[in-house]
């Protein structure tokens, strides 16, 4: 079965590739494909996973899946959530996608720290939904969802990852995620999480062995 990967990130289809060994899926990323990226209005994870798969499988006339993903902290009443990569609106400078990512980062990480400033209650997850559906009208899409529990640091710490990894410290390992070798985190990640449980619904669903 070929299966569309409603995203153009290399990283996140080489990880879901790892994740899904196995399974007789081929996954494609949807760009290329010739598929561009669909809106995402909602405000829940659920949501624009949905709405990502439908546009993809709308689109290639193929089976599809999506994820959204973000980190949801108690004291902000789950925010940032589904605006977890454009938290601070700050102006970008054109050109490299890295350092725009990098600079996105330091602002989100900065809010985050200000926006929790005065609170003693810092327990936050980071959470990962991922949809699989059979074609744009499926009316049973697998739906499967990640959490990885911790807290926020009220400073940075590790330099490994990207986004809020070196804010989120995880108690069992006593780690930020930013302090994880790839191995670890890969294991032990939402996305890896979500993708164990996606893994048992295809098999069991759409009896795929």
């Amino acid at each position: 079965m070929q299966l569309v990967l409603a995203s153009n990130n290399a990283k996140k289809l080489k990880e879901l590739n790892a994740l899904f060994a196995g399974l007789p899926i081929t996954l494609v990323t949807q760009g290329s494909l010739g598929v561009a990226e669909a809106e995402e209005p909602h405000i829940t994870f659920v949501e624009n996973a949905l709405a990502k798969a439908r546009h993809a499988a709308q689109a290639t006339g193929c089976a599809a899946i999506a994820d959204d993903s973000g980190l949801c902290v108690d004291a902000l009443g789950g925010a940032p959530g589904v605006i977890s990569s454009h938290f601070a609106a700050i102006a970008l400078p054109d050109g490299d996608r890295e350092q725009q990512r990098s600079l996105q980062d330091s602002a989100n990480n900065q809010l985050l720290l200000d926006r929790l400033q005065s609170q003693t209650q810092r327990h936050a997850r980071f959470v990962c939904t991922l949809v699989a559906i059979r074609s744009a009208d499926d009316p049973e899409p697998l739906i499967a969802l990640g959490r990885w529990e911790g807290e926020i640091l009220a400073f940075l710490q590790g330099s490994g990852g990207f986004g809020y990894d070196p804010l989120l410290r995880i108690p069992a390992l006593d780690k930020t995620v930013a302090e994880l070798d790839a191995d670890t985190k890969n294991r032990l990640s939402h996305r890896a999480l979500a993708a164990a449980q996606m893994r048992t619904l295809m098999r069991d669903v759409w009896r795929l062995a």
